[in-house]
């Protein structure tokens, strides 16, 4: 499968919407919130989502397209490939100044994530796949191979978690495991950047709130690297329902890690994932 000429529309999309968000990074822009406690938007969100969208369209007019600040009518159901956008991943983190947000664009064909692209603006640090051919990064030290890390040993795990929204329920995964290393930090994709160029082994997401647009580009990214994802009960994401929400939680790792921990902390998720 040749998805050369995705890739690289995707990485320019992705550096071209990073570049209006680092426009309004630490200027104090207005913010607005969703319905529904959706949380927070602001025009750097709505511009580069706008920008990605012409892009995605004028060059693929034919795929079908999910994006976190567009409705979704449906009809991305109706294709076989699938583009799933975040624009600004992290916006709780933009807003504050911090550095943790990212640009995230991801391909599914046929229900599976096939591409990734994971931009963050702040550093230039950018991560890519695309099934088949592996994953990279792209720095100010060049192009180099992404490879996840080969810890197995439960009480060894290095944790990435949420900086925004970190549940109690950390602490629980922390006990259940033994965990001692953990780190925080706020977009999903740069979480699982972490794990898929082996810095970090783990990511738990108790919750129920993270959406599709959250998990595609990045789990292209982790699975070519050698890694795992799936939900708190270890099936695989569903790309293909009408449902946008990861409603049973996240689960990404290493690979190696993936069945103990699934196994490990089955009696913290027996009640279901957190709602809030």
């Amino acid at each position: 499968m040749n998805l050369e000429r995705e890739l690289e529309v995707a990485e320019r999309l992705a550096r071209a919407a990073g570049a209006i968000e680092l426009g309004y990074f630490g200027t104090g822009i207005a913010v607005e919130y969703k319905p529904h406690e959706e949380g927070p938007v602001t025009r750097a969100d709505k511009e580069a989502d706008a920008l990605i969208l012409a892009g995605l369209r004028a060059a693929f007019p034919d795929d079908g397209i999910l994006s976190e600040e567009s409705a979704d009518d449906g009809s991305r159901r109706l294709h076989s490939r699938v583009w799933m956008v975040d624009p600004l991943d992290g916006t709780k983190d933009f807003i504050r100044g911090r550095t943790g947000f990212s640009v995230m664009i991801g391909m599914t064909i046929d229900g599976v994530p096939a591409l990734g692209v994971v931009f963050q603006p702040s550093t230039g640090t950018l991560y890519r796949a695309a099934r088949g051919h592996g994953a990279s990064i792209v720095d100010e030290s060049g192009t180099r191979a992404l490879k996840v890390s080969t810890v197995e040993d439960l009480a060894s795990i290095r944790l990435v978690a949420s900086k925004s929204h970190r549940s109690e329920r950390i602490d629980q995964v922390r006990s259940v495991l033994g965990v001692q290393d953990e780190m925080n930090i706020g977009s999903v994709g740069l979480k699982l950047g972490l794990i898929a160029r082996g810095d970090r082994d783990l990511y738990v997401n108790p919750a129920s709130l993270s959406s599709l647009w959250d998990t595609c580009g990045p789990e292209a990214i982790l699975v070519e690297a050698g890694g795992r994802m799936t939900d708190l009960y270890g099936a695989p994401l569903d790309y293909r329902g009408e449902e946008v929400k990861n409603s049973r939680g996240l689960i990404a790792s290493n690979g190696v890690l993936h069945e103990a921990v699934v196994a490990k902390l089955g009696a913290v998720f027996a009640s279901g994932p957190d709602t809030k």
